[in-house]
């Protein structure tokens, strides 16, 4: 054997060592995450197009730097403002199922708190990969969030990300606790009068700030009232996302009576933002600062 058929065959064999190596790696760094519905998504390669169909998992893609990869989402993903241009594949409960079989995704992302499970079954049968979030409160949130950077190999990024939240929430807990605690309620419809429950995901950012919910004694997540409820109840704080600047001269208007509750005696009424405050995403760690900034502005 001539030394150049030496050297071949030494190279061939490094080949073959080398490939062996990465085929192993492959196998033992393989991709198992389970999801909200108990459902292990499987891969051995992280997924290179991705499609969002609810706001705020678009938001926590683009947290998790992940925005070179998502191919389409909602037209309510308007947050951060580069999500507006994506490709738009519906809304949380109509789904161009034509686009999205033209986008050919790896994997699509969907929630059960907007999206349908005709939806969700539909994207079965055609054959896609889907995996299923629903963060009902702050853990939530971050169990979604580290389940999304485990699929990319991202749980660095994460944590670190985590890690800041956890210490926005625990200062503003910790600050809240100071104040003398207040009677609020979350006005999420004027008519019908709906406020939000205890369970809801909504409740956290009351409890975060120190106000205690008037309605944590129904069942229902989003229940409705009468109006002569809400004077007996007699909320000190009332939130809302309706209104903007003219809650007072609604609420004079439609419930004059309501003039008597201490929250619209004190005109301690704050509007608030509802992608912020409705998403269950990234920026909960930000609209829990945003609704303490306005809390502990009133004059105790």
């Amino acid at each position: 054997m001539n030394t150049i058929t030496k050297y071949l065959l030494l190279a061939f064999i490094l080949f073959v060592g080398c490939t062996k190596e990465v085929e192993e790696r492959k196998i033992n760094s393989s991709i198992n995450v389970t999801d909200d519905l108990s459902v292990v998504f499987q891969s051995n390669n992280a997924p290179q197009r991705i499609i969002s169909l609810a706001p705020n998992l678009t938001e926590m893609i683009y947290e998790l730097e992940l925005d070179s990869l998502l191919i389409g989402n909602t037209k309510y993903c308007n947050y951060p403002e580069e999500a507006k241009q994506i490709e738009k594949v519906g809304d949380l409960l109509t789904v161009d199922y034509e686009k999205i079989v033209m986008l050919n995704p790896d994997l699509i992302f969907i929630t059960t708190e907007g999206n349908s499970k005709e939806s969700y079954e539909k994207l079965l049968k055609l054959g896609f990969k889907v995996f299923v979030s629903n963060p009902r409160n702050f853990e939530g949130i971050k169990k979604t969030f580290r389940d999304i950077s485990k699929i990319f190999d991202l749980e660095e990024l994460a944590k670190s990300k985590i890690s800041i939240w956890n210490e926005r929430v625990e200062r503003i807990e910790k600050e809240s606790n100071t104040i003398e605690r207040k009677r609020g309620m979350f006005l999420v419809s004027l008519k019908p009068v709906m406020l939000a429950g205890g369970n809801t995901f909504v409740n956290e950012f009351l409890k975060t700030v120190g106000i205690e919910n008037i309605v944590t004694d129904t069942k229902a997540n989003y229940p409705i009232f009468s109006r002569e409820e809400i004077l007996q109840r007699n909320p000190q704080i009332i939130i809302h996302t309706i209104f903007n600047n003219d809650a007072d001269k609604e609420i004079s208007e439609n419930y004059p009576e309501w003039k008597k509750i201490d929250a619209v005696k004190n005109k301690r009424i704050i509007f608030v933002d509802a992608d912020l405050f409705f998403r269950p995403g990234p920026r909960y760690s930000i609209a829990a600062e945003v609704l303490w900034s306005k809390v502990k502005a009133f004059d105790y």
